[in-house]
C-alpha cells in the first residue's frame, strides 16, 4: 500500500488537524483494515478522498478541522466541496466514490458514539453515465496473448505473456494474477486455481492448458529463485511485479497491433466474459468465474453481445444498408 491517510495525518505541515479528529480518522482507517477487509487499493482511495475533504474543510473554515467542525457540518458545505472537486476535473465516478467514503466515515463516527451528523446522508450520489465494457474481438485478443516462438522468448516476455493469458484465458483481475504463487498457480499438474478476489472472496477458476504452459515457461526462464508462498511474477530487479509494467506492455501491444486505446489489461477480462457468453456459456457460470458478487454486474455483458449483434446487422443486412 502507498501513502495512506495515517501517513498524511502525521504531517502537520501538509494537513494540520485537531488531535481528536486525527485519532478518530486513524481509528477508522484501522477499522477498514481489520474488520471490513478492504483491499489496500480501496483503503488508499478512501484515504485520498477523506484527505481531500479535510483539506477543503481547513480552507473553508480557515482553521485546522476538528470533530466539532464535523458535528456542525451542513449539506451546503458538502455540496461546496463536491463542486470544488468537479471544478478541478473530477468525474462523476470519482465523486460518487468520495461521497461513499465520507458516508462510511460518518456512519462509523455515529456507531462509535463519537458524533451524530447525518447531513452527508442527504446528499445524493452523482449519477454515473451508463457504459458498456469494450472487449477486444476474438482475433485481436488472440494476437495479444499469442507469444513468440518459445525459444525466442526472454523471461520478461514470457512473464508478460503468462500474465496476459491469465487475464484473457481465465478472466482474472490484474491484481489477482499478480498475487498468484507457485502453490496457487495452475502448474505441476493442477488445472484449477484458488483465487482471492475483491473483499477477500475466494473462488475456484479453471485454467486451460495454454495458460499453464505459459506460466511454466516463465517459471523455467525466470532468473530469480521463486518462493512457493510468495508472488511468483517478478520485476526486472527481482521484486514483486507492479501492475504498471503490465499496463506498459499492453500499451506497446496496442501500438504494434494497431489496437484501440480501449485495449487495456482489464479489457482482456471483459473479452474473456464476452467471448464465453457469445459461445453459449451460462451467465451464472460466468459470474462465478469472474467472482462477481451480484449477477446484475455480470449481466452487463449481455448488453455487449446485443450491441455487437446490432452492429453486425447494421453492417450486413440489406435492409439496414438501404435505410
Amino acid at each position: 500500500m502507498g501513502e495512506t491517510l495515517d501517513d498524511i495525518l502525521n504531517d502537520d505541515a501538509e494537513l494540520p488537524l485537531g488531535s481528536d479528529l486525527r485519532d478518530a480518522v486513524t481509528a477508522w482507517l484501522a477499522h477498514l483494515t481489520s474488520e471490513r477487509g478492504q483491499s489496500a487499493a480501496t483503503q488508499e482511495a478512501y484515504a485520498r478522498d477523506v484527505r481531500q475533504f479535510l483539506g477543503f474543510l481547513k480552507k473553508h473554515n480557515e482553521h485546522p478541522p476538528c470533530l466539532g467542525d464535523l458535528a456542525r457540518l451542513d449539506a451546503k458545505t458538502i455540496r461546496a466541496f463536491l463542486a470544488s472537486r468537479r471544478k478541478s476535473g473530477a468525474v462523476s465516478r470519482s465523486l460518487s466514490r468520495t461521497l461513499s467514503a465520507l458516508r462510511m466515515f460518518f456512519r462509523w463516527l455515529e456507531r462509535e458514539d463519537v458524533l451524530d451528523n447525518r447531513s452527508i446522508q442527504t446528499i445524493a450520489l452523482p449519477k454515473i453515465p451508463h457504459s458498456v465494457p469494450k472487449p477486444l474481438n476474438v482475433d485481436a485478443a488472440a494476437a495479444v496473448v499469442t507469444p513468440g516462438m518459445p525459444g525466442a522468448l526472454d523471461w520478461i516476455a514470457a512473464r508478460d505473456a503468462a500474465v496476459l493469458l491469465l487475464l484473457y484465458g481465465c478472466g482474472l483481475r490484474i491484481s489477482e494474477a499478480l498475487s498468484l504463487t507457485l502453490q496457487t498457480a495452475p502448474i505441476d499438474g493442477r488445472d484449477v486455481m484458488h483465487v482471492t478476489g475483491k473483499g477477500g472472496k475466494e473462488r475456484i477458476v479453471p485454467a486451460i492448458a495454454i495458460v499453464s504452459d505459459a506460466i511454466e515457461r516463465y517459471v523455467q526462464l525466470c532468473p530469480y529463485p521463486l518462493q512457493r508462498d510468495k508472488p511468483m511474477f517478478l520485476g526486472a530487479r527481482g521484486g514483486p511485479l507492479a501492475p504498471r509494467l503490465i499496463q506498459l506492455a499492453m500499451e506497446k501491444l496496442r501500438h504494434d497491433l494497431d489496437l484501440p486505446d480501449t485495449a487495456t489489461p482489464h479489457a482482456l477480462r471483459h473479452s474473456f466474459a464476452t467471448h464465453l457468453l457469445s459461445a453459449g456459456a451460462d451467465l451464472r457460470q460466468i459470474q462465478e468465474l469472474l467472482g462477481h458478487a451480484s449477477l446484475s454486474t455480470t449481466q452487463i455483458y449481455t448488453e455487449v453481445d446485443t450491441a455487437r449483434l446490432l452492429s453486425v446487422y447494421d453492417a450486413a443486412h440489406p435492409r439496414a444498408r438501404t435505410a
